[in-house]
């Protein structure tokens, strides 16, 4: 009996996991839309998908899995929209370039406010460490440090180390700081990111 007999091919996703989990992905996302992302259970998406809770966590250990399922596309996306801005604007200072990206982010936080709190949630989920950040944040902050270094290039200046500013930078558009703003100081979506330039792009 030779390999090619023994060997037997890797099996495709079977078509009822597949519906499963289109299922769930349109039970949570109709739940999430009338009651928030926090505001819901995994039961909850469970019943609302018809499937037993057991189904569910066998493909996401927990709701921020399933948020960041939920937002891959769009991130693919929101990542295509920056550095195609990089892209088509990189003779511009990196000041203008890092108040675009802002902008590019804030509004689609505005869109997206729901599903990208669950997804930031998830870096932390069922981890020992909440130190620990997701794919969204070490993506955002690379190309942040690239731009800081850039500015402070220009100025020819010493100044504030661009690892620790493009955390500082990322932490004041989280989920937690963007809301606080929003609903406790009252501001909107655009004077958050006027008072982000003024603190974060020197010159601005």
């Amino acid at each position: 009996m030779n390999e090619e007999e023994t060997t037997p091919p890797p099996k495709p996703e079977r078509r009822d996991a597949a519906e499963n989990r289109q299922r769930i992905l349109n039970a949570a996302l109709q739940l999430f839309e009338r009651h928030g992302v926090e505001q819901v259970s995994m039961n909850q998406i469970a019943a609302e998908a018809q499937i037993g809770p057991g189904t569910l966590y066998r493909r996401y250990r927990n709701k921020s899995e399933l948020c960041l399922d939920l937002m891959k596309d769009n991130l693919v996306i929101l990542f295509e929209d920056i550095y195609a801005y990089l892209e088509d604007n990189r003779s511009d200072a990196p000041g203008s370039r890092l108040r675009g990206i802002l902008a590019l982010f804030m509004k689609f936080r505005e869109k997206k406010s729901q599903l990208l709190r669950g997804v930031e949630d998830s870096s932390q989920a069922n981890r020992p460490s909440s130190r620990t950040k997701g794919p969204l944040y070490h993506e955002l902050h690379e190309i942040l440090v690239q731009l800081f270094d850039e500015m402070l290039a220009v100025s020819g200046q010493s100044g504030p180390n661009s690892v620790f500013r493009a955390d500082m930078l990322l932490n004041g558009v989280s989920s937690e700081s963007y809301l606080f703003q929003l609903e406790v100081r009252g501001y909107t979506t655009e004077q958050i990111l006027e008072h982000l330039c003024d603190t974060f792009i020197t010159g601005h």
